[in-house]
């Protein structure tokens, strides 16, 4: 008896299950390559997938437009002597609610997108 791993032939997926693959994939830290493998769909259709969810032809989904946050440069906080002797810059970010961050300009942008998105 021989047991076969992938099922052959064209599969239809229904909009709450392309809906489901491409939440995974949104996930933080998701990854189209660890969803291809999980839930054996080709890397074409999420990518196709993910473009009719933008243009909003996927399930009736509207189509989420960007969301965008006022920028303003200011002048450093920190005295002149401290500032030059920081040779990677510094990064001051004043939410709406009057939370500040500051980090370095090497900081991961991952970590710091996971950080600004919880105290939004």
């Amino acid at each position: 008896m021989e047991v076969v791993g992938q099922v052959s032939g064209r599969r239809q997926w229904s909009d709450a299950e392309k809906l489901e693959i491409l939440a995974e994939v949104y996930r933080p830290g998701g990854r189209v390559c660890d969803v291809i493998a999980r839930r054996e769909v080709s890397s074409s259709l999420i990518y196709t997938w993910r473009k009719q969810l933008r243009e909003g032809t996927l399930a009736g989904v509207a189509p989420s437009l960007p969301v965008f946050a006022k920028v303003q440069i200011a002048e450093p906080i920190l005295p002149a002597p401290q500032t030059a002797a920081c040779s990677t810059g510094l990064i001051l970010i004043e939410l709406p609610s009057g939370v500040r961050v500051s980090v370095d300009a090497g900081v991961d942008a991952g970590a710091l997108t996971r950080v600004l998105s919880m105290l939004r």
